[in-house]
């Protein structure tokens, strides 16, 4: 059974820094997509950043230059360093993952996962 941790959120004041990683945990034979969203309150689910298994990097604007993906194949961790982070950054952030997993190599499937979420709250 999959299973995904995130760790990383709290507390920061306007400008500072954080980094969540989300680690998965099971049966797994390959990742594929690792996606960061974020969810504020009273507000929808959104797309914060996106990384393949080939490497490609995607951003929303809002975090464009602030915000960088990266990951640890060894490790099936994702994580998400945001920098220079503004009050608008305060949400309930989940990762989600594109991956195999399974009993054995011959009985492996494709399945998203999604972290139990963290929260990230900028403010002074």
């Amino acid at each position: 059974q999959v299973q995904l941790v995130e760790s990383g959120g709290g507390l920061v004041q306007p400008g500072g820094s954080l980094r969540l990683s989300c680690a998965a945990s099971g049966n797994i034979f390959n990742i594929y997509n690792m996606d960061w969203y974020r969810q504020a309150p009273g507000k929808q689910r959104e797309l914060v950043a996106s990384l393949t298994n080939s490497g490609s990097t995607n951003y929303a604007d809002s975090v464009k230059g602030r915000f960088t993906i990266s990951r640890d194949n060894a490790k099936n961790t994702v994580y998400l360093q945001m920098n220079s982070l503004k009050p608008e950054d305060t949400a309930v952030y989940y990762c989600n993952l594109d991956l195999e997993s399974g009993e054995n190599y011959f009985r492996r499937y494709r399945s998203t996962y999604w972290g139990q979420g963290t929260q990230v709250t900028v403010s002074s």
